[in-house]
């Protein structure tokens, strides 16, 4: 039997997206995909995927696998968004889809894991940039948190399960970071998409800076020796050594064990591209825009990442050699500095102001990147709690600039706490797990929504379904069976934050209909 639409909650929604005002159109829709992509994770992540693989084409086939994916999830969810253009987004497409608690368990999660620890991550390779500028900004400067060195206590973080918990000086740039944005975005959303539309030409205009100077002034033999010809294949049909968990075993793995493991940085830094979904009740033509931004944004910023990519192997070599004048050359991508693979390649082209000219754009790039993700972000707590499903006062909106400034309030002092609990490193593979099974999940439910609520309104359809879809689906599973397998110490702890949502969920929704039958 075929289960219709349902009418009268699509139109309760679409009542309450009359609170928002309508200030995205196509372009800043696009700018706040291609905005909440580009944070710091292209100018950082090669060196561990580089680390990884061990070889230039691996290291460039982690980024195209994380483009094929990234690009086919976009497409589809531009079916969703048109079908269901109200805030909240992906929150919205699970729970149509499998049911309010999927729904709940992915707002839970991207409150406390996906969308904050992002943030996070993000604020906490700003301050890292900063330190570029000022090296007493970093993250052996500690401020605050004890540990036990005989024979007295010092100032240093706690450990806790491979963690290092405790406030240094970086990461308290990261929490200054999320509070002067947080505060911002509460003075509404047009504020918020011309800050995001400045700080998003200014990071795209830096990419392609990289890659047009990269390519045209910064090839060197040396680099070109060691990464490309016969080099270039190298150890493609090798195994590879893989440590499981913390301090566990090295093990040997395949081609593709080693490119879902080297998946966690890639995907990490072309993830978000989906939070401008959570804003569609402030989108202008939203059946129109939302697919069409989801499209234009991934494309141009995965076309972007490939190509930085290959200007890293132009500029550094993979590995270190004994050639050369500079320590980049020395150390290559795999060595760079606190893996500032593109300060290392703009200061091998130009000296020393080429690191700093990068520092610079990479701390635009992650101010401009955690806008966007703040800005979106709230607006998913923000329709939770018009469900009934999460703090009452985060469902209410500014009086005057109607923006979610509760929602904004909560989601920043969760992410200051995050930002003391853990390195760059470690919260980036927490995020991934997370994030890859909500994608899982929700492109799944495009296929029980085909057979549910097949006379449902699309204005547009997933391009390549059911096959493209599918393929996304097998991939992403097998990506996240092997971080199970190899990433223990973080994916294990993440999957059970989703799963301690379960009995959170029935224990608000019972406290919704209880306050409803109060009401009646």
């Amino acid at each position: 039997m075929t289960v219709e639409a349902k009418p009268a909650l699509v139109t309760r929604e679409e009542v309450r997206d009359r609170e928002f005002v309508k200030g995205l159109g196509l372009t800043s829709s696009t700018m706040l995909v291609m905005g909440s992509m580009i944070g710091s994770g292209i100018f950082l992540v090669s060196a561990d995927i580089a680390r990884e693989t061990n070889s230039p084409a691996l290291l460039i086939a982690a980024w195209v696998v994380t483009g094929f994916l990234t690009i086919v999830a976009a497409l589809s969810y531009g079916e969703l968004a048109a079908m269901m253009p109200q805030a909240g987004g992906q929150y919205i497409y699970l729970r149509e889809a499998l049911g309010p608690l999927w729904g709940f368990l992915y707002g839970w999660t991207l409150f406390l894991v996906i969308q904050t620890g992002t943030i996070a991550a993000v604020g906490v390779a700003f301050g890292r940039f900063l330190g570029v500028f000022f090296p007493s900004v970093s993250s052996t400067h500690w401020i605050a948190g004890l540990h036990w060195t005989a024979p007295a206590f010092v100032i240093g973080p706690v450990r806790l399960g491979g963690m290092e918990v405790g406030l240094n000086t970086q990461n308290l740039m990261a929490i200054l970071l999320v509070v002067v944005l947080s505060v911002i975005n509460i003075f509404g959303i047009k504020l918020g998409a011309i800050i995001q539309d400045v700080f998003t030409f200014a990071k795209v205009s830096a990419l392609l800076g990289l890659v047009i100077f990269g390519l045209l002034k910064g090839r060197n033999a040396i680099a070109l020796a060691a990464n490309f010809g016969s080099n270039f294949w190298r150890n493609v049909h090798a195994l590879h050594p893989v440590q499981v968990g913390v301090g566990g075993p090295m093990v040997l793995v395949g081609t593709l064990t080693i490119l879902a493991v080297a998946q966690v940085g890639s995907l990490f830094s072309a993830d978000a591209w989906n939070n401008v979904t959570f804003t569609a009740g402030e989108v202008i033509n939203p059946k129109r825009n939302l697919p069409l931004s989801l499209a234009l944004g991934t494309g141009i910023v995965i076309a972007l990442y490939i190509a930085c990519n290959v200007v890293y192997l132009n500029v550094l070599p993979l590995q270190g050699v004994a050639q050369g004048s500079t320590i980049y050359l020395q150390n290559g991508i795999q060595h760079a500095t606190e893996d500032r693979v593109a300060t290392a390649a703009l200061s091998q082209m130009f000296g020393a102001i080429g690191g700093y000219l990068m520092a610079v754009a990479i701390m635009v790039s992650s101010f401009g990147c955690n806008n966007g993700l703040i800005l979106s972000g709230a607006r998913v707590y923000y329709a939770m709690a018009k469900d009934g499903l999460f703090f009452r006062g985060a469902g209410k909106l500014h009086p005057t600039y109607k923006t979610p400034a509760a929602s904004l309030m909560v989601q920043m002092a969760w992410i200051s706490i995050l930002c003391v609990s853990g390195s760059y490193g470690q919260l980036l593979d927490y995020v991934v797990f997370a994030v890859l099974v909500f994608y899982i999940l929700t492109i799944a439910g495009l296929f029980i929504l085909r057979r549910t609520q097949p006379n449902a309104d699309r204005p547009y359809r997933a391009i390549g379904y059911p096959v493209l879809p599918a393929v996304y689906i097998v991939m992403a599973v097998f990506i996240d069976i092997v971080l199970l397998l190899y990433k223990p110490q973080y994916t294990w702890p993440g999957l059970i934050i989703v799963l301690l949502g379960i009995p959170v969920y029935y224990a608000w929704n019972s406290r919704r209909k209880t306050s409803e039958s109060s009401a009646a």
